[in-house]
């Protein structure tokens, strides 16, 4: 079977040829009069398998080398999104190469172009590409609308794949406490209140699962203090024993703290959906997350705040998918936008 290059295309003009590509292979587009033309993905990807000639328009060989050189000045990143295509191909999937936000659009197993629609779109990076989270969360919204799913294949330095799929998440627990008869006093101890009344620490903890017990006190974490006292029902004391409110305990927090503000938010937010928000630090990330009661369950997932302007490296994100995965967690990274937050989901995924 042979083709012409001509640009950004191969074309494969006796008809015969082209109906069995298309219909069998669900390879090329139709031409005019017979016959397919195949973008140069499909193009290399025929001549890489010895299922496809290619020839110059003046009849002179063209090899896979040359070809697939020519499609790297043609299109920009071509070597990554070929071993995106290439890897899906490989595995039985139909797949199409797309041009604008998304690079491939995947049919589903045992589908063909003829009987389905895509199911998944495919981004294809390096594992040097820098991402921010707001682009993420736009396109996992946008693929969501069109009732796909989102994909990101991530190639690494010696051209292995790892495929991560994307999605937005609306999170929620069943921990919404009843107000408190008593208004418990803490103190500001540098980073954190301690509430050394025995009454007020099991009021706390009865409220809302706040807190880690000591002997003689409740320790509780500088976000939680800010948040209950936000709330009304906390009262936190300095060094002089003059009250605190949140404006004067937020800049305590901020200086002690890169985006405290930020981590502030989120953990509001998820305590606002009856979730019990505890720290993540030994799992790598802002908070670990239960959905009812700490004693009683384990977390279910792993958050951490960012913000539209946060740029995050591949290895990075691939780090905190592995160790959630390890620990069976999901991670969920929080975007605060205008006080607003959303949240993505990142999740291995084996094609």
């Amino acid at each position: 079977m042979s083709g012409i290059l001509s640009g950004d295309v191969v074309e494969v003009r006796e008809q015969s040829e082209g109906s069995r590509l298309y219909t069998r292979g669900n390879f090329g587009y139709p031409r005019s009069g017979g016959g397919v033309d195949l973008d140069l993905i499909e193009a290399v990807y025929l001549v890489e398998g010895r299922r496809l000639d290619v020839v110059d328009p003046d009849g002179a060989p063209v090899s896979f080398e040359h070809l697939f050189a020519h499609a790297a000045r043609e299109l920009d990143g071509f070597d990554i999104k070929y071993l995106v295509y290439r890897d899906l191909r490989n595995r039985g999937f139909v797949v199409k190469f797309e041009t604008g936000d998304y690079d491939i659009s995947v049919f589903p197993r045992g589908k063909t172009m003829s009987n389905s629609r895509p199911e998944f779109m495919v981004r294809a990076v390096s594992e040097r590409n820098a991402v921010d989270v707001a682009t993420l969360v736009r396109e996992a919204s946008d693929v969501s609308e069109r009732r796909k799913k989102l994909l990101y294949g991530v190639v690494d330095e010696e051209g292995d794949l790892t495929y991560y799929s994307l999605s937005l998440r609306d999170p929620s627990g069943k921990v919404y406490p009843e107000p408190m008869s008593v208004r418990p006093v803490g103190r500001l101890i540098r980073d954190r209140v301690l509430v050394f009344d025995r009454g007020y620490s099991e009021a706390l903890r009865d409220y809302g699962y706040y807190g880690k017990s000591m002997v003689e006190a409740l320790q509780l974490s500088l976000i939680e203090g800010i948040h209950l006292v936000g709330k009304g029902r906390l009262t936190v004391l300095d060094s002089n024993d003059e009250p605190m409110d949140f404006d004067a305990l937020m800049k305590v927090g901020e200086s002690m703290q890169d985006e405290f503000r930020i981590r502030y938010l989120v953990y509001a937010d998820l305590r606002e959906r009856g979730l019990v928000v505890k720290t993540g630090f030994k799992y790598g990330t802002h908070f670990r997350v239960y959905q009812t009661s700490p004693d009683d369950s384990h977390a279910r997932y792993l958050a951490h705040a960012v913000t539209p302007e946060g740029i995050r490296m591949w290895p990075e994100i691939s780090r905190t998918v592995r160790l959630s995965g390890g620990v069976k967690k999901e991670i969920l990274f929080g975007l605060v936008r205008k006080n607003a937050v959303e949240y993505l989901e990142f999740k291995w995924f084996k094609p």
